[in-house]
């Protein structure tokens, strides 16, 4: 465990977090000293990050959930209050990336093209909406969704996706500051996770790290600083803001 606990007493819920990014938010959260809620549409995975976050001496449960279905989304936001009594923070990480589709938008099939923006858009406000109730009142509630510097590229569908993702940022913060919830955005460069290195053809990974001012593909722990910081009382006046965390890819002045 840390030796600073800035969550500690605290509870957290991270959709997919069974694996990548998501798994290295919990483990940064429990490590902190959060109650952390590993929720996953693959159970087995989920139920191995609490697993191991339990025998790290922290504390966690396995939740199965699809982000793009309301009531999956009311159950699992049930499930946690009746396990750790409320909601203090909430990461939507939950996305379509491993095994993504590369296609154009002149050709992707149209029934694809509506399940991945249900999940990699529509979700976050999914879960938010059914998480937002139980963190209303609590002290320090805050929300952090997982964009992306695609958001500001011609990338296709899943640049399109993360740059809703950015706006619909913007207009929460707007909606939930009366309730004392700030919520805000990480928008991760190139990171090394198997999911990037299924999704980006090996011969275009070296190219990719030579145009960041940082010559290195970023790594899941290199962003769980930026999550924590977003979620803790150290940001306790920051609300609407995507932040990227990408070795230099992107400069916006």
């Amino acid at each position: 465990m840390a030796d600073s606990l800035r969550f500690d007493g605290k509870v957290a819920v991270v959709t997919g977090s069974g694996q990548g990014i998501g798994e290295a938010y919990a483990k940064g959260l429990a490590a902190e000293g959060a109650h952390v809620v590993v929720a996953d549409l693959n159970t087995g995975q989920a139920e191995r990050v609490a697993v191991e976050i339990t025998g790290a001496g922290g504390s966690a449960l396995a939740v199965t959930v699809d982000v793009a279905d309301p009531a999956s989304a009311e159950a699992m936001a049930a499930a946690t209050v009746e396990a750790f009594g409320g909601i203090d923070c909430l990461v939507n990480n939950a996305a379509i990336y491993a095994g993504m589709k590369i296609d154009s938008l002149m050709h992707v099939d149209l029934d694809y093209y509506r399940r991945f923006f249900e999940v990699n858009l529509n979700g976050a406000l999914i879960v938010t909406r059914a998480c937002y109730r139980a963190m209303e009142g609590r002290d320090g509630a805050a929300i952090v969704n997982q964009s992306s510097t695609a958001a500001w590229m011609a990338g296709g569908f899943y640049s399109i996706a993360k740059a809703g993702i950015n706006s619909l940022t913007v207009s929460l913060a707007g909606e939930l500051a009366h309730r004392n919830i700030r919520v805000n955005a990480i928008a991760p460069g190139p990171t090394d996770t198997s999911a990037t290195r299924e999704v980006v053809p090996e011969e275009f990974l070296e190219p990719l790290v030579q145009s960041l001012m940082i010559k290195r593909l970023g790594t899941p722990d290199d962003l769980v600083g930026a999550c924590l910081f977003l979620l803790s009382d150290d940001a306790r006046w920051m609300t609407g803001q995507i932040i990227a965390v990408d070795g230099g890819q992107t400069v916006r002045i």
